[in-house]
């Protein structure tokens, strides 16, 4: 995909943040399209279905979080990427946005060069995770990656992109034990800076959609698929 055909949409209650953002990921030659809180958020992704979405979350009317929410109740835009840019960088709002569905967190300021490069990188991700597509197999349960879907009993499942990558990861291989650094590596990425909570919160979250017994915590380790 050339990135004239990636839309993104930018959304914050500050003017010159989104003129600057929005200049620099223009210039890289990305659509961008913007809104100023989270009820006009909601109704731009729903209209665009961007790619990504950079997210504010103090806004006025409706916070980034509850956009986030309702964002991902969309099924068109399970596999979109979100990330929150926002000046709080307490460990409860980074929590707060992965328990929503954000796949990262970008505390501003941040300079323009930076944000580029980070937004390049999330892009880069979605394009190989994309790549080599493959289905997974076990038993009731079916991984179609080049869907982005679940199937679980013949139940169709819709995932967050980075709980159906936790779980592709996992399923790859089941009955192998990977490390947490490895999980971060391969799923958030190098670049990206996130809590030691962010993948226990994944994990909860799978274990509550797809059952408890189908994942396995190895304590000072990491966690494994079971069958």
């Amino acid at each position: 995909m050339k990135k004239k055909d990636i839309r993104i949409l930018l959304v914050d209650d500050e003017p010159d943040i989104l003129e600057i953002v929005g200049y620099n990921l223009s210039s890289e030659g990305y659509q961008i399209f913007t809104a100023t809180n989270g009820i006009k958020a909601v109704s731009a992704a729903k209209k665009h279905l961007p790619h990504l979405i950079i997210l504010d979350v103090m806004m006025p009317e409706m916070d980034g979080i509850e956009a986030c929410q309702k964002i991902r109740a969309n099924p068109e835009m399970s596999d979109t990427i979100i990330t929150f840019l926002t000046a709080r960088g307490e460990d409860y709002s980074q929590m707060a946005g992965f328990e929503a569905g954000a796949d990262d967190y970008i505390t501003k300021p941040i300079k323009p060069k930076v944000l580029v490069s980070k937004v390049n990188a999330l892009l880069r991700r979605f394009k190989e995770s994309n790549d080599g597509v493959a289905n997974i197999r076990l038993g009731d349960l079916v991984i179609n990656r080049e869907e982005y879907k679940i199937i679980l009993n013949d139940l169709e499942i819709t995932l967050p992109r980075k709980e159906f990558e936790l779980l592709s990861l996992l399923a790859s291989k089941p009955g192998k034990v990977f490390k947490r650094e490895e999980i971060l590596d391969k799923v958030w990425g190098n670049e990206v800076i996130v809590g030691g909570r962010t993948i226990d919160v994944h994990i909860r979250k799978l274990r509550e959609k797809l059952g408890d017994d189908r994942f396995k915590t190895v304590k000072g380790v990491g966690y494994k698929f079971v069958l």
